[in-house]
């Protein structure tokens, strides 16, 4: 087995603490596996799923209250990848529970805040995979070592304020030896309900990539061997990343066990994609969009349908070094993603799901068929809004 070791959060939405004793000892940490299972006729592009039979984002999670004033939260990930599976530690993290005036505080290693879907665990989605745009510019989930503290302020409206301070190495920030912090992060969130059936959410988010260095995986150089392993970090990185998303959510007076429906859209914009010598390059773009919108209508308890639409810009190129500089050209690519799931839910701790996916990259489109198991059995908390 190839161990791979990083690490892994459980948001407070999405996890159940454990309830501390009047002497802070905790006796029954929560424990859960999220099993994630799959088979796939074809590639999809940006994908860590393969062809045929796989194992898919498969977790082991545990999480307590440490005492009165820390919770505590770890989630290991098994995933499988041509052959070899990788046990990968995503986050693992404490939070603070007491402090006043709505402030908490998060430390370790935990997924972003960016964004909708990114601080959310995977197997809460309702297609197979995230979106081009985020299996493009995060990764499909962005996580890292570092510190953030949000605040939600006492108001009606919901806001909530956050900041983040990370290492940044899954950007590729911190490729100097100077670079402690590669990565600040920003992020305001506004929420509220319109009546009894229906509710919303908006959102923006900023990351600030320190160094802004181009991600080998944006272009091909002839200078050395290239390394075709798994990689779970973005296909292209940048200086500057913003997102802005929206959520809206209706279920007949509130009740979402019988009828629900969700609209989710998120736009995302990264500028100043390459380091000065690619710069000057012929053709180099300076900054690329991305964006999806879905729909997920649950008409019965256990039946759930769902379409989603995407786009997500990229660039290929060549790149020849030649001692201090550069010679190479770039073109410009654009993804188009069209997907179509039905879901079937055994209960709120199981799902078989199968999707369609069109792919059209202006080269080439493809048909994918995916039909996907997501089982959980033991602690199992709420998902986000």
């Amino acid at each position: 087995m190839k161990s791979n070791i990083s690490l892994l959060m459980i948001g407070g939405l999405l996890s159940v603490p454990a309830l501390a004793s009047d002497s802070g000892v905790i006796s029954n940490p929560q424990i859960g596996v999220v099993l994630d299972a799959y088979y796939q006729n074809s590639e999809r592009e940006l994908s860590e799923r393969a062809e045929g039979f796989g194992l898919g984002h498969t977790e082991l999670n545990m999480s307590a209250n440490i005492d009165d004033k820390f919770y505590g939260a770890l989630t290991t990930v098994l995933e499988s990848h041509g052959g070899e599976t990788e046990l990968v530690i995503e986050e693992a993290y404490i939070e603070t529970l007491s402090l006043p005036a709505g402030f908490n505080v998060r430390a370790g290693r935990f997924l972003s805040d960016f964004g909708y879907l990114n601080n959310q665990h995977m197997h809460t989605d309702q297609f197979v995979e995230r979106p081009a745009a985020y299996r493009s510019l995060l990764g499909s989930h962005y996580f890292d070592d570092g510190i953030r503290a949000n605040v939600v302020l006492p108001t009606d409206l919901y806001v909530r304020l956050g900041i983040e301070a990370l290492d940044g190495s899954k950007l590729n920030a911190n490729e100097t030896e100077d670079s402690t912090v590669g990565v600040y992060g920003s992020n305001l969130k506004l929420g509220g309900d319109v009546n009894e059936s229906n509710s919303w959410q908006f959102g923006l988010s900023y990351l600030h990539n320190r160094n802004g260095i181009v991600n080998s995986f944006g272009h091909h150089s002839h200078d050395h061997d290239h390394d075709h392993d798994h990689n779970h970090g973005p296909h292209v990185t940048g200086e500057h990343l913003y997102g802005t998303d929206f959520v809206w959510k209706w279920a007949p007076e509130g009740n979402y066990k019988y009828q629900n429906f969700t609209l989710a859209a998120e736009y995302l914009y990264l500028y100043k994609l390459m380091a000065d010598k690619y710069a000057v390059l012929e053709g180099a773009p300076d900054s690329l969009k991305a964006y999806y919108v879905s729909g997920v209508y649950q008409f019965s308890p256990s039946w759930a349908a769902g379409m989603r639409y995407g786009e997500a810009e990229g660039y290929h190129g060549h790149v020849h070094d030649c001692h201090d500089h550069a010679h190479g050209h770039f073109h410009d690519e654009k993804l188009k993603e069209f997907e179509v799931m039905l879901a079937w839910n055994s209960s709120h701790f199981g799902t078989i799901r199968g999707q369609y996916t069109r792919q059209d990259d202006g080269k080439q489109k493809d048909d994918i068929f995916t039909l996907q198991y997501v089982m959980t059995f033991g602690a199992h908390g709420a998902h986000a809004f």
